[in-house]
């Protein structure tokens, strides 16, 4: 990564599940690096759902490195999650048609709700399927799997938690973290964010932010995938040793469970 740079330059990692990210500052030059994004980053970028992709540049490994604008900002708090912006740039990117001929183009197919049981029939071990609550979880899954099943797929983020929404300093509003990105139901994204972050009272009026009716139908399409995802949840922070954030995601599916 240094020598892509004079020795001015001061780079440090960026931290991160990946370890493929850096800081780079050069007196008022600031630079957010990564190593082999998707090609799916300079459509994000010219949407303007992220910040600004300055340029890429391949390396003689044949790794690629992507250098993006370094927006000072911060991180959404759980009570901004309301805020009208985050409807509209989540109903932005559902919509985005350059988004969604781009991943098609890089070979992801539509998640179907059968592909994802089977995937947790596959992946729940049986310490975690042993809980009475992932039992119950796993059976309503089983049952409705069919009934869920939405015609319309659009480009879904899969992981819309307020961590991954920065607010800069001027004020623009981005949806970062693109890698489990996949085709999908809308339903993936709006449901965990109502579920996390919205009381039920209010779903009514986020979704009409969002451009949507709360029906019944996407009422279970919700409930359908966010059983889901916590469940995958769970088995990947056990899977981490990272028990204490399992137990709060069984909390979670218990409150919706029961």
């Amino acid at each position: 990564m240094e020598h892509l740079f004079g020795q001015d330059w001061e780079i440090v990692p960026a931290g991160g599940a990946t370890g493929a990210a850096y800081f780079a500052q050069h007196e008022e030059q600031r630079l957010f690096l990564k190593r082999n994004s998707s090609p799916f980053l300079a459509v994000l970028s010219a949407e303007g759902i992220v910040p600004k992709l300055v340029w890429t540049k391949r390396l003689e490994n044949g790794d690629v490195i992507t250098a993006q604008q370094w927006m000072n900002g911060r991180e959404l708090k759980p009570g901004d999650m309301n805020n009208d912006r985050v409807a509209k740039l989540l109903k932005k990117i559902h919509a985005s048609d350059p988004l969604l001929g781009m991943l098609t183009r890089l070979g992801k197919s539509p998640l179907q709700p059968e592909m994802i049981l089977t995937a947790l029939n596959n992946d729940l071990d049986d310490d975690i399927l042993s809980k009475p609550v992932v039992k119950k979880a796993m059976e309503f899954l089983a049952e409705n799997a069919r009934r869920v099943d939405c015609a319309e797929k659009v480009v879904c983020h899969c992981d819309v938690n307020h961590n991954n929404w920065l607010l800069t300093e001027n004020n623009q509003l981005y949806l970062i973290d693109w890698d489990g990105a996949m085709i999908a139901d809308p339903a993936i994204d709006l449901g965990l964010l109502l579920y996390s972050y919205i009381p039920f009272e209010e779903w009514e009026s986020w979704l009409e932010k969002y451009g949507l009716k709360l029906t019944e139908d996407l009422k279970q399409r919700m409930k359908w995938y966010v059983y889901s995802q916590a469940l995958s949840s769970i088995q990947w922070h056990k899977n981490q040793d990272r028990l204490a954030e399992m137990e709060k995601w069984v909390d979670f599916l218990k409150n919706l469970v029961e």
